[in-house]
């Protein structure tokens, strides 16, 4: 501890400067989905270069096809490890259900010994990366240097599906490579409570359309004898389940894990119920495989989805046709070791095998990444939950996501490198919605924990 114990005191003294930075970072309106705000988008990005460059990093702004990157690296001894996040926030839309100025951060209290930091950006994602940033000026500040090697790397189309990233990182990624990455884009089981996140689920994305007759045909003419694709499409998407919630395509649970009994346990002990998450959506029943608990179906179970479906008429009135073709958008979470290809194919030889032969099928694929999985006794995860349970004291959770963050995939796939995925978010930060806030607690000890980790990284970690 005593080399990080002044780094901390460093972080307290100075809490104030750091808001100003972030609040400087968050005014400026880095919408990246909107091409007029390209040039903004450009200045958040040289606004941290200059900034990693003020605390000793080598920094500049490398340019992509759409908006740049931000490469900085710091020698050290130990490990080397590359911080990612990104600059680039979500539209404002819409606009009048801001309780003020979205680019005009504020630190408000919201109740007594409770402030909040508000503004675009300030939990998704500007809020999270400058608490490492801000760990690392206090570390050069108190000691002249950082505890290990650092890279880091900032883009700026997170929020419009990271179109120049995988190039990026196929170009650079003998520069980039490092032990692992560290990813600040998750978030905390509550206010008081630390977590890390162990596992993704993988995704892949299936638009599947029926044809039957030339064109939509008069159901009192042909209903009864001709073909109806509403009526072939409901089939074959009924038959993707079981009675208990199981997915039946054949092969879809290959490579699906069963989670350790003590890590189901743990769960069980966070107390989430049907009820608790159900409740507030105005639901009660479960839907998925049966015998499983909630948090085991939505952090560790693979899962089949219809996210849309039309067909023949759906406007006003009544039109009473037999629709020549119908579509639905299918979507498959991928756990463990599911293999998206494998998936994908799966799926479709399902649905040709439950076609008429006198009609056709064809299909869109729309994105496929694998899951991923760290090992619960990880090293590098008992060291970062021994480094935040100091910080928060409380023990740390290891927790998963039901959603997928592709680019720990990429870091995976091809850079080699496992990611430890530490946040400090909380549900509701209100990230992607009017009036985004994050917790000062978040960013005040963000800093501190990211302190601590670097450390006891170095450290190897050793207490």
């Amino acid at each position: 501890m005593s080399d990080v114990a002044p780094v901390l005191d460093r972080l307290d003294a100075s809490l104030d400067e750091s808001l100003e930075r972030l609040f400087a970072l968050l005014a400026i309106r880095s919408i990246s989905t909107d091409p007029a705000f390209a040039p903004e988008c450009r200045r958040a990005a040289e606004w941290l270069a200059a900034d990693l460059r003020s605390i000793g990093f080598a920094a500049d702004v490398r340019e992509t096809a759409g908006h740049p990157m931000v490469v900085a690296h710091h020698e050290g001894e130990g490990p080397h490890v590359l911080f990612y996040g990104h600059y680039d926030v979500q539209p404002v839309d819409p606009l009048e259900l801001w309780e003020d100025d979205p680019f005009a951060p504020a630190l408000k209290e919201v109740e007594p010994g409770r402030k909040v930091i508000t503004g675009r950006g300030a939990s998704d994602d500007k809020g999270q990366l400058m608490t490492f940033v801000e760990a690392c000026r206090a570390y050069k500040a108190v000691h002249g240097r950082l505890p290990c090697r650092v890279s880091i790397l900032f883009e700026g189309e997170e929020e419009s599906g990271s179109p120049s990233l995988r190039p990026f990182l196929e170009k650079h990624a003998g520069e980039l490579k490092a032990d692992f990455a560290l990813v600040c884009d998750t978030g905390m089981w509550d206010r008081e409570t630390p977590a890390i996140c162990v596992g993704l689920r993988g995704l892949v994305g299936e638009e599947v359309t029926v044809r039957a007759a030339d064109r939509d045909l008069h159901s009192g003419f042909f209903g009864g004898l001709a073909a109806n694709p509403i009526r072939i499409l409901a089939r074959v998407l009924a038959d993707m389940h079981d009675g208990n919630g199981r997915v039946t395509i054949p092969g879809f649970y290959d490579g699906v894990e069963e989670t350790p009994p003590d890590i189901l346990k743990s769960w069980e002990a966070l107390g989430r119920t049907p009820e608790s998450l159900l409740g507030p959506i105005g639901l009660s029943v479960p839907a998925g495989e049966t015998g499983r608990s909630p948090l085991e179906l939505i952090w560790a179970r693979p899962t089949a989805e219809f996210n849309g479906i039309v067909g023949g008429y759906t406007g006003e009135g009544f039109k009473t046709v037999i629709p020549a073709q119908a579509s639905a958008k299918v979507s498959f979470r991928l756990v463990h070791r599911q293999d998206p290809e494998k998936i994908r194919a799966a799926f479709r030889d399902f649905v040709r095998a439950r076609i008429p032969a006198d009609c056709s099928v064809s299909f869109a694929p729309h994105g496929g990444s694998p899951a991923i999985q760290l090992s619960y006794d990880s090293p590098m995860v008992k060291t970062a939950e021994a480094a935040l349970t100091q910080e928060w004291g409380r023990p740390a959770v290891s927790i998963a996501m039901g959603g997928s963050i592709p680019i720990v995939g990429d870091f995976q796939r091809l850079l080699g490198m496992e990611s430890l995925l530490v946040g400090f978010g909380l549900p509701d930060d209100r990230i992607h919605s009017p009036n985004e806030k994050y917790e000062l607690s978040s960013f005040h000890k963000g800093q501190r924990s990211w302190a601590r980790i670097l450390a006891a990284l170095a450290r190897g970690g050793r207490q």
